[in-house]
């Protein structure tokens, strides 16, 4: 796949088929998204591969979590309020994915099911978390979105969706532990990988992006 293209048409999946990924093209991905860029060339990702029984037992546990309403405690603190601009785009964006699966915003239920799906991790095959370690700085949670965003493109180009997970970030606590990962390590973010079902609905939602104008100054 050729790489602008590749940017171009790379979006977030939220249904996934039950295919395993053959190992070898997991592999190759993370070793491409291992050529990231890095301040001072630190390098600080590491990354837990979780599929199969495991990625079963740990969907168990954050799903009924979220489920029962414990309050989420994320290591990266969520934002308290954004520009009005920001504001109205996320807000936006969440109305008309309402409306592509036919969800009235009003209906609660609904809404919760839609959340809860996140903790299935879609039902993808394969969960990634990305950690680095606490003692680090803002520049190397630059560098964690910079080997993400190469780590995305790189499975798509294989023909292997994606969705980045903020919310199953919510219970870090319960992943580090579950998974072995000691209290020093900074859980950023999760990720869903698999081969998506181009047939279900919630897949055919395709968000929208800003024109050049709205994001760039030009000066000559």
């Amino acid at each position: 796949m050729e790489l602008l293209e590749g940017i171009k048409t790379r979006k977030s999946f939220r249904a996934f088929k039950p295919t395993p990924i053959p190992s070898e093209i997991t592999e190759r991905i993370l070793e491409a998204a291992g050529k990231s860029p890095s301040y001072t060339n630190t390098q600080p990702w590491e990354v837990v591969v979780v599929s199969g029984k495991k990625k079963e037992e740990l969907s168990k546990i954050l799903f009924r979590m979220a489920d029962t309403g414990v309050a989420p405690n994320s290591d990266l603190p969520l934002p308290k309020t954004c520009p009005p601009e920001l504001d109205k785009r996320a807000k936006e964006h969440g109305a008309r994915r309402f409306r592509a699966l036919g969800i009235e915003r009003e209906n609660e239920q609904q809404r919760k099911e839609l959340r809860l799906m996140n903790f299935r991790f879609y039902g993808a095959p394969c969960v990634l978390f990305l950690f680095m370690d606490r003692s680090l700085t803002p520049w190397s949670i630059f560098d964690m979105g910079l080997f993400a965003q190469s780590l995305i493109l790189a499975a798509h180009s294989f023909g292997v969706g994606t969705c980045l997970q903020a919310s199953i970030t919510n219970y870090p606590e319960a992943v580090r532990e579950f998974l072995g990962i000691p209290k020093t390590k900074l859980l950023v973010i999760g990720i869903a990988l698999g081969y998506p079902d181009l047939e279900a609905i919630i897949n055919t939602y395709q968000s929208t992006r800003v024109g050049l104008s709205d994001f760039v100054r030009w000066y000559a």
